[in-house]
């Protein structure tokens, strides 16, 4: 599924990651674990495409991408969340899952003009996939309010809907256990748990070592 072969990175004169090889199976739950300062996030960010690796390779289901940039990574199946989520907070939660679904056609002006129909079915079917995210989620009854009113751990769950619209077939979680209430973070548990059973592989980043064991 994913392969980081001798990956290093170098700010300045910092070596912040070096030489750096792992292998992600398909269909797992994997935990990175180290101290901060370690360069875990780094690392998450040269796998998802926001910094380019100054040395090594990095290969999704057998295909290289060390030089593709994050949307692209995206576009093959590649999504993360972050640490502190930043939902768009003066959009409605449905209004946040579907900035997130790929490809739209609606997005596109002739689209609009020439075949109206097809965007207008093509958004009925992706403001239904996004409600159906927010209810396995648990977060149904607030689809219509503003993100800011969400909290830490609310805002962690939708930031998991967002990367469930873009069909992910791998998913980096930084510090998915971070600020959230032990009733929320069984709720995040589960959910990962469970969209995991239906074949997505996970690599999480978790100080947390009971959260990692579970």
């Amino acid at each position: 599924m994913l392969e980081v072969r001798s990956v290093s990175k170098h700010f300045g004169g910092a070596e912040v990651v070096s030489d750096i090889t792992l292998k992600i199976e398909r269909g797992g739950i994997f935990g990175l674990i180290g101290p901060n300062g370690a360069g875990k996030t780094t690392l998450f960010n040269l796998i998802a495409g926001t910094f380019k690796p100054s040395r090594g390779e990095i290969l999704l289901a057998g295909a290289e991408i060390t030089g593709e940039g994050a949307y692209r990574r995206l576009a093959r199946g590649l999504g993360r969340t972050f640490q502190i989520p930043r939902p768009f907070t003066e959009m409605t939660l449905i209004e946040n899952m579907l900035t997130a679904a790929q490809a739209q056609s609606g997005e596109r002006l002739f689209a609009n003009w020439l075949k109206p129909h097809r965007v207008a079915v093509e958004e009925r079917a992706n403001a239904e996939r996004a409600m159906a995210h927010l209810e396995f989620l648990g977060l149904a009854r607030l689809a219509r309010e503003p993100a800011r009113i969400l909290s830490g751990g609310q805002r962690k769950l939708l930031e998991l809907g967002r990367v469930l619209m873009a069909d992910p077939r791998l998913i980096l979680l930084d510090e998915p256990g971070a600020g959230v209430n032990p009733a929320l973070l069984d709720t995040i548990i589960d959910r990962v748990a469970e969209i995991n059973r239906r074949g997505i592989t996970f690599l999480i980043i978790e100080h947390n070592m009971d959260l990692v064991a579970r």
